[in-house]
């Protein structure tokens, strides 16, 4: 009868350790997202972070990644002081890459994504290459809406000397004078194009200095 008893009452500690395992909490963390996959052999493909890429199974190009950066896509730092050249060779070396005519036998749907990452790559080169696109594409990555000219409150020496200039193109009646004025507004462009770029070094991310920039370049 004790050993019975002893068993029953074992049994029924055993089952209560049970239970109140079973309601503890459970740390479980997010699911991770399933891996892509490649659209034409259907392989795994790792993430190139918006790059350009290839399946390494099939090698078939993949399509673009949603809203690249840019600076990253061209091998740029992400700074207003551009290395030119740099940019320049890294253009030239994605479109050796991924031009429409070299994937003019490959499936339609691979010539398509060609031609998206042909214009991404086209319009990459031209956003940075302009001082102008690249400091609003700046802006935009970090989160500062830049002044639109009508809302400029650049100050009055600074417009009074963009209406001069203004006024000296409008009066120019020859070639001498017409160049000395486009060489006023390339001097100008260069000195707050060096402005714009200190600003930016120093995680200024301000209106007026860029709106001035904006006024020159509309010159």
């Amino acid at each position: 009868m004790q050993a019975a008893l002893r068993q029953h009452l074992g049994g029924a500690r055993w089952a209560l350790r049970v239970s109140e395992a079973a309601l503890r909490p459970r740390c479980v963390g997010p699911a991770s997202p399933p891996a892509p996959r490649c659209w034409s052999c259907g392989g795994p493909v790792p993430s190139a972070a918006g790059l350009p890429h290839f399946c390494p199974g099939c090698r078939a190009l993949q399509p673009p990644g949603p809203r690249p950066d840019l600076f990253r896509l061209m091998d740029c730092d992400r700074s207003f002081r551009l290395d030119v050249q740099r940019l320049q060779r890294r253009f030239r070396s994605l479109q050796r890459a991924l031009h429409p005519d070299r994937f003019g036998q490959r499936p339609p749907k691979e010539q398509h994504y060609s031609e998206q990452h042909s214009s991404l790559v086209n319009k990459a080169y031209q956003t940075l290459l302009n001082p102008l696109s690249r400091g609003l594409y700046l802006l935009e990555l970090n989160g500062v809406e830049p002044a639109q000219e009508t809302d400029c409150d650049a100050d009055s020496e600074f417009l009074m000397e963009i209406m001069e200039i203004n006024e000296k193109l409008a009066e120019s009646k020859n070639e001498d004078s017409l160049e000395e004025t486009e060489t006023l507004i390339k001097v100008k462009r260069e000195e707050l194009t060096q402005e714009v770029t200190a600003a930016f070094e120093r995680g200024s991310y301000f209106n007026q200095v860029f709106s001035r920039h904006i006024y020159v370049m509309n010159a």
